[in-house]
């Protein structure tokens, strides 16, 4: 049995845990939830996406994604129009409230990288980057896998517990 200590997985959840711990705190007087953060970044980086691209793109679930664009609309930081092409689906745009914390919220992330690497060397930071972006490849593959396996065997009727 392998140690919690010894666990990739395990430094990676703490990780994850300070890491909401610092965006909540940071983002906390803009109205703006950790659970919200990533979708303006996704935004910042694509305004316009539809709400299922959001969805996908952040690897979350439909629920998930409506509470947060409700909050951040609530907040003003989003508008979701109905797509020209298919009305049954939202596409969200940023409001210049959003635009105007965007350098803000940028610092926050960066502040984060700096404090997770403090006492680093510009060498060691490449090697930590280049390691978590091959962790993350596995991630993804392994993940692309297990849900094409599902799809195989829940449309043959075979394992619909996957």
């Amino acid at each position: 049995m392998i140690r919690k200590e010894d666990s990739i997985g395990h430094w990676v959840s703490v990780l994850y845990r300070y890491g909401q711990i610092y965006v909540g705190k940071k983002m906390q007087p803009y109205g703006i939830g950790k659970g919200q953060f990533m979708f303006l970044i996704k935004l910042f980086q694509r305004d316009g996406l539809c709400q299922e691209e959001l969805t996908e793109i952040l690897n979350v679930d439909k629920g998930t994604t409506a509470r947060a664009l409700r909050k951040l609309e609530q907040e003003g930081y989003i508008i979701r129009e109905k797509s020209q092409g298919d009305r049954r689906s939202n596409r969200v745009f940023l409001t210049a409230k959003a635009r105007d914390i965007e350098p803000r919220i940028f610092t926050v992330l960066s502040d984060w990288t700096e404090i997770l690497a403090t006492g680093f060397t510009s060498e060691e930071k490449q090697q930590v980057l280049r390691l978590l972006e091959k962790m993350a490849n596995n991630a993804a593959k392994y993940t692309k896998l297990k849900r094409n396996y599902r799809a195989l065997f829940s449309q043959k009727g075979v394992d619909k517990g996957l």
